[in-house]
């Protein structure tokens, strides 16, 4: 459990729990019901994450290590060293798994002719089209060096697969480079019929010696660094001549220049290869690690792509298309069906296109004097929430937009949203000094009889209409007037940087959020102590922070009954005796990934749900401007609870936190549920029973389709 003296035994490393969660997203890979091409996306995914881990997460933690006085991790006593060894050793024992699950589902897409070759496979006419492809396309495009005092070590820009050679002429020995041209593309096809290719380096390997002709090639490898991605604001100075976008712009250009974290390499080098590299990239062996699989996983949807459409169905999830909600119809007022009710979105069962088109009918509506929105990211291309933002402005419309550059990897995409929006004549903030703003939330002020409508949606995911076709989110709409008013606030106060403002209804951190979690943890625990029960569930991506943990398990020992649904870093460990007994902790990996985050404390009529955008980790509640927002539409809370009483039966794609730290399938005789499949299905059926008429059907459609299901087990 990595728990050191004196510290609580409930309690676990935060980044061994992350690289636990990337151990679950290879299960999936490993997970024969899972259809082929999905497994060997899986792969990619896995790795993806396992290059981000190194980026953030270890590039942070050696930055820590740096400093005179070495912090120790609050929940297990480690140090930063004892934390980078751990990683490493764990580490190790994924890229062994990694290589076994990939070689095994290479194994079987070879059967369908789906072969990622070596060059001893290939049959002579797909070698001659090798050899005429590399002298016509690639080679003109290289640009390879010996490393000498005329030709100094080059950048090795963060993982790209580039070729270390160990080079010979006469009695000399040399050291040379090969980097993989941006240009080129990294899956070459060689057969027509069948998805037979070659990656990039695989062919740079093979022509090294043509490549640096004169000497001989000693030893060759493919090799790729991974680089911290940590940037601190801090180390620059934003003067008074500068905006806040030039500031940005400029700590970015940094990020492809920071220091070295990892190195990976396909084959075990030699000690003249390896320790050259070393001493150049400024790195220790212990990050050195050997992969028989490739280094770098992003090509995987471009091989995907090349099979063919009828085999491509047998290999893949079957398409789902996400569906209209019941209360929609065509013709009608989006505006008009949220003033009747709250009104749910379940992403991506439900189509992102619902919210689209309110920001359309707002942007079409003379009624309607104002727009203002939180955006954490947006879409890459053609945005339509964008479109509709910058229609709006045009329109004459007072359009606000609180943008945060700081959203880790989509900074530059954030930059460019941001300059288009403001030349559009959108009013567009830049968050507050010292926090990132990490909420979700769209007002919508329209003149009415009365005198002024809010139309407030509160969401658990970002507005991006790609990535809400793969995570799950929860999106309110709401007419009631006291949500509207505290979200017109929390604009106010954000637009002159108030961190300190207070709200009845809405929960914003960091003033908020934490206090009023740990005030409704003490109403359960009164509850329980009382003989009354007492009840919580959080469906939540991660938990970390110490002081919810700790209240958690002074719950749990007051006997109130805790289920938690956290899908990847949980810092708390269950059923550890005497302490949190009555806590489990299960963790739902799919088809989609899990993203939104709830809040449900106690049961039946006086059950309090929140929506919001925040994890219960530190950053969340001490360092970001986080919305939580409650649910009082009955109605909508019934499907809330609906929904995370079938995530809690899921006996598929859950895996159960034990008090050791190891995850676990449910057992048991249980029907086979995956919950993510159930509402894919419910969605589907509702749909086609859902008559035109412009009736609300919203108790008789997805959410009862999803009660049934529940009863039936």
């Amino acid at each position: 459990m990595m728990c050191e003296k004196n510290k609580p035994c409930y309690l676990q490393n935060r980044e061994l729990s992350w690289l636990m969660f990337d151990r679950r997203v290879l299960e999936e890979a490993e997970d024969t019901t899972v259809p082929l091409l999905e497994r060997l996306r899986f792969i990619s995914i896995f790795t993806s994450n396992l290059d981000e881990f190194f980026m953030v997460r270890v590039g942070s933690l050696g930055d820590l290590s740096l400093l005179k006085k070495e912090p120790i991790d609050n929940k297990t006593g480690m140090t930063v060293e004892a934390q980078l060894k751990a990683i490493c050793k764990r580490t190790t024992s994924l890229y062994q798994a990694k290589d076994r699950v990939y070689g095994e589902v290479e194994m079987l897409l070879r059967q369908h002719g789906i072969v990622n070759l070596s060059v001893a496979e290939l049959t002579e006419g797909e070698r001659a089209y090798v050899e005429r492809y590399f002298d016509k396309m690639i080679r003109p495009l290289l640009s390879p060096q010996i490393i000498d005092l005329h030709h100094p070590f080059p950048h090795i820009a963060n993982k790209t697969p580039h070729i270390a050679v160990r080079l010979r002429r006469g009695k000399k020995e040399y050291f040379g480079m090969i980097p993989t041209a941006s240009s080129l593309p990294r899956v070459i096809r060689v057969s027509e019929n069948e998805v037979r290719y070659l990656l990039l380096e695989t062919i740079l390997l093979q022509y090294a010696d043509a490549i640096f002709d004169g000497f001989t090639v000693m030893e060759r490898a493919v090799f790729c660094v991974t680089r911290s991605a940590d940037l601190n604001l801090d180390d620059d100075i934003l003067d008074a001549d500068s905006t806040y976008l030039t500031y940005m712009k400029r700590i970015l250009k940094k990020r492809p220049r920071l220091r070295v974290v990892r190195l990976e390499t396909d084959r075990r080098l030699s000690e003249e290869l390896l320790g050259g590299l070393l001493k150049r990239l400024r790195l220790k062996r212990e990050r050195v690690w050997v992969s028989r699989s490739p280094l770098e996983m992003s090509y995987v949807p471009r091989v995907i792509d090349m099979v063919d459409p009828v085999l491509k169905k047998e290999l893949t999830y079957p398409a789902f298309v996400p569906q209209y909600p019941d209360f929609y119809m065509p013709k009608r007022s989006i505006i008009r069906a949220i003033e009747e009710r709250d009104r749910l979105l379940f992403y991506p069962y439900h189509t992102f296109d619902i919210f689209t088109e309110l920001l359309r009918e707002a942007m079409c509506d003379e009624d309607v004097i104002s727009i203002k929105i939180t955006v954490y990211r947006l879409a890459e291309r053609d945005s339509k929430l964008a479109a509709y933002l910058i229609g709006a402005a045009e329109a004459g419309k007072d359009v606000t937009v609180l943008m945060e550059l700081t959203a880790r990897f989509d900074e530059q995409n954030n930059i460019d949203w941001a300059e288009r929006l403001e030349a559009a004549g959108c009013r567009v903030l830049y968050g507050v000094e010292g926090v990132k703003v990490h909420g979700k939330i769209c007002l919508i002020g329209r003149r009415c009889q009365g005198g002024l409508q809010y139309i407030t949606q509160v969401g658990t995911g970002n507005y991006n209409e790609e990535t809400a076709r793969l995570y799950t989110d929860i999106s309110l709409f709401t007419s009631n007037i006291h949500i509207g008013k505290e979200a017109a606030l929390f604009f106010q106060n954000m637009g002159v940087g108030n961190l300190n403002g207070h709200y009845e209804h809405l929960t914003v951190a960091p003033r908020e959020l934490r206090e009023r979690l740990l005030a409704y943890i003490d109403r359960e625990i009164t509850r329980a102590r009382s003989g009354a029960g007492g009840r919580i569930i959080f469906k939540i991506n991660a938990l970390t922070d110490k002081v919810i943990i700790d209240k958690l398990c002074e719950a749990s020992s007051a006997g109130v009954r805790i289920d938690l649904i956290v899908r990847g870093i949980c810092c708390l460990l269950p059923q550890v005796h005497g302490k949190t007994d009555n806590i489990t902790v299960r963790s739902i990996v799919g088809r989609f990934l899990e993203h939104s985050r709830i809040y449900l404390f106690g049961e039946g009529e006086d059950a309090e749900v929140y929506l919001s955008s925040a994890d219960l980790m530190t950053r969340n509640t001490e360092r970001r401007v986080e919305i939580a927002c409650p649910v009082r539409d009955m109605n909508a809370k019934e499907c809330i609870i609906a929904m995370l009483s079938c995530m809690l039966a899921d006996t598929a794609k859950a895996r159960i936190l034990q008090s050791d730290g190891t995850y676990l399938r449910p057992v048991g005789e249980r029907e086979r549920i995956d919950c993510q499949t159930v509402f894919m299905q419910r969605a589907v059926k509702a749909d086609e029973e859902s008559e035109p008429t412009g009736e609300d059907k919203a108790k008789n459609g997805f959410w009862r389709y999803i009660w049934e299901k529940l009863k039936q087990t």
